[in-house]
């Protein structure tokens, strides 16, 4: 298996330990290191500009997008089953919709998967088509600006916390994050325009 074949693979598999190691072996100028956070680190930095991240066609099939806020899942569906789940964490306000912008809470809704950056502030960003009609309606009706750049992401490509925290709190300003692995997995089996059902 090709150097950057084991670093896909690992990450999709959710070894982000294997995917760094598998990237040390082959990246010279990451610096090898036992601490997991800076393996993973150096994993990140080199996947994005290393793999061509395009759907296809033997990955599940997947139409439409799940996000539960009170269980704090992603789900992706094929119709009414479940393809796939995902841990999340959202908003540092996380109960309620999102209403303006700075409330720090995340959005719910309708929306559509607007486009991709794979070269954001974190590991791979899908934005999320808020604000809807009904979001500028509201906020037009309260003089607010509603905000918006709501994500579907990653961990940020420079933490300014440990792991442990983003794994076990809800962390951003109104996004949906994931843990890098499930971007992954995530970005490969999504399209842009594809709806997105986020619910309390």
């Amino acid at each position: 298996m090709s150097s950057s074949r084991a670093i896909f693979t690992a990450i999709v598999l959710g070894c982000a330990v294997c995917a760094a190691r598998a990237n040390t072996a082959m990246t010279p100028n990451i610096p090898a290191t036992t601490g997991s956070g800076a393996m993973i680190r150096g994993a990140r930095a080199a996947l994005a500009p290393r793999i061509k991240l395009v759907p296809s066609p033997s990955l599940p099939y997947v139409n439409r997008i799940v996000v539960k806020k009170a269980e704090r899942r992603m789900y992706l569906m094929d119709g009414d089953k479940v393809v796939r789940s995902y841990k999340i964490a959202l908003g540092r306000d996380p109960v309620g919709a999102k209403q303006r912008d700075g409330d720090l809470r995340t959005p719910e809704g309708w929306y559509r998967l607007s486009r991709r950056n794979p070269r954001s502030e974190y590991f791979l960003s899908i934005e999320i088509s808020y604000p809807n009609t009904a979001d500028l309606q509201r906020a037009r009706l309260h003089h607010w600006q509603p905000g918006g750049s709501i994500m579907i992401h990653g961990l940020p490509n420079h933490l300014n916390n440990s792991l442990w925290y983003y794994q076990h709190s809800d962390w951003t300003d109104g996004c949906i994050a994931v843990s890098d692995a499930d971007m992954v997995q995530i970005w490969l089996l999504t399209r842009d325009g594809m709806p997105i059902d986020i619910r309390p």
